[in-house]
């Protein structure tokens, strides 16, 4: 039976990226005492990460798992300093070695649901996994929530399953993740081992949000090796973003080059029979047949964002089960009410209307060249939500604020950064998103 600790750290996995589990927390020493969470680092420096990035994290999980919120005393575990190897002694945690695969997949190619929007990336994940699409590298482009890191999850669970001579060794890590580590290695003159980690450790490698080396110079050059080593010795590549390579700015030529390289499959919006289909499928995961209205009724409110479309069946059966209720329309919109829930249209104008309004900002104070935190980030949510509901290129969308485009995928980027990571201010743009639209 797992101990208090172990059921939060088995709760934060759910929502952590594997990389970031296995290396920041897994090193972790925790314990339960009456009301605190007692937390003890290797060093300092993961001490100090994890205070900074995780500690809302750790509370959140905490508070679900034991039903309050503990105090958290996080300190360094010093008895184990002089056992530590010298790479740790430097302040810096080692770095594991790519593992075959992470501790659980979450996404698989059996509850992918594929329709026009999704078909060619689709068969080009099953084709690279089956050897028979003669691509070494494959780059999937899509918007966030449209099933991107499904389907590179989905490769990645085939292959690691597959039995032969050997296992197929599989490293999943996104870009930040790759880059942390490069880092690490930098400053404790371990390059060459993350070198050989990654070039000569893997038989596919798989990359996600590519677009976080925009403006890496020294990290691209890695990159762009690492890709080089693997296509040359036959290895395979699957690289994610949220960009197309011609759209992302501050890339040096050869990285561009790179990712256009082997095959690249663009995710579309789902259109109407696919969210439908969507919507029936993951009802009968749930073991509940929706009823034929109320799965319309999902499938023509949510209508941008695959992943809050699964998020709202679930929550609608959950809600259905717990009241021992029937799902009816009235619960549907019930539900509908916590969703970035689309408007029949929605333009550019009324996206920064909204905006103003959410964050009490005038239009001049947030096309201002103000770096004032409230506005940065009314500025960046208008981008995001302006890529995410409208048709209009990033130039157009940046024209409209007195903005580069080169500024709007960065304020893209850091919103999706935020939200992912489920931090204080990730949730905060969340839930201002959800604001706008309910």
């Amino acid at each position: 039976m797992m101990d208090a600790w172990e059921r939060i750290v088995a709760h934060m996995a759910e929502r952590l990226p594997p990389g970031v589990l296995q290396l920041w927390v897994r090193p972790l020493v925790g314990s339960v005492v009456e009301d605190a969470v007692i937390l003890r680092a290797p060093n300092q420096f993961v001490r100090d990460w994890v205070e900074r990035r995780l500690l809302a994290v750790i509370g959140d999980a905490a508070d679900e798992v034991l039903g309050f919120r503990p105090r958290i005393d996080l300190g360094v575990e010093e008895d184990t300093r002089r056992a530590l190897p010298a790479v740790q002694q430097l302040g810096l945690p080692v770095v594991p070695s790519p593992s075959p695969h992470p501790l659980t997949w979450r996404y698989t190619f059996d509850d992918f649901v594929v329709g026009p929007c999704n078909q060619l990336a689709y068969a080009a994940a099953q084709g690279l996994c089956r050897g028979e699409s003669g691509v070494d590298q494959l780059v999937l482009c899509a918007a966030p929530g449209l099933g991107k890191t499904h389907l590179a999850q989905a490769i990645g669970a085939e292959l690691a399953r597959r039995t032969g001579r050997r296992q197929v060794r599989v490293c999943y890590v996104s870009a930040e993740e790759f880059v942390s580590q490069l880092v690490f290695a930098i400053r404790s003159r371990t390059t060459d081992q993350f070198k050989n980690r990654f070039r000569q450790g893997v038989d596919l490698l798989l990359l996600e949000d590519v677009h976080f080396f925009q403006g890496k110079e020294k990290m691209q050059d890695e990159l762009v090796s690492t890709l080089d080593a693997l296509r040359g010795s036959g290895r395979q590549v699957v690289l994610t973003s949220s960009f197309l390579p011609r759209e992302l700015k501050d890339m040096d030529a050869h990285l561009t080059s790179r990712l256009t390289h082997g095959l690249l499959a663009t995710i579309d919006r789902p259109d109407y029979t696919t969210r439908l289909a969507i919507v029936q499928y993951k009802a009968r995961r749930e073991g509940i047949a929706i009823p034929a209205g109320v799965a319309e009724l999902l499938a023509q409110r949510l209508r941008s964002d695959v992943r809050q479309l699964e998020s709202c069946v679930r929550n609608l059966v959950l809600r259905a089960r717990l009241l021992g209720a029937d799902i009816t329309p009235s619960l549907a919109w019930d539900i509908l009410r916590n969703y970035d829930v689309d408007a029949p249209s929605l333009s550019l104008e009324s996206i920064v209307s909204f905006v103003c309004q959410a964050y009490q900002l005038s239009f001049e104070e947030l096309c201002s060249r103000s770096r004032k935190r409230e506005r940065v980030l009314a500025r960046n949510t208008v981008f995001y939500l302006a890529r995410k509901h409208t048709e209009l290129s990033l130039a157009e969308i940046g024209r409209f604020l007195g903005r580069k485009h080169s500024s709007v995928i960065k304020g893209i980027t850091a919103v999706e950064r935020e939200m992912a990571r489920q931090s204080p201010l990730g949730k905060q743009i969340a839930h201002t998103i959800r604001r706008l639209q309910v």
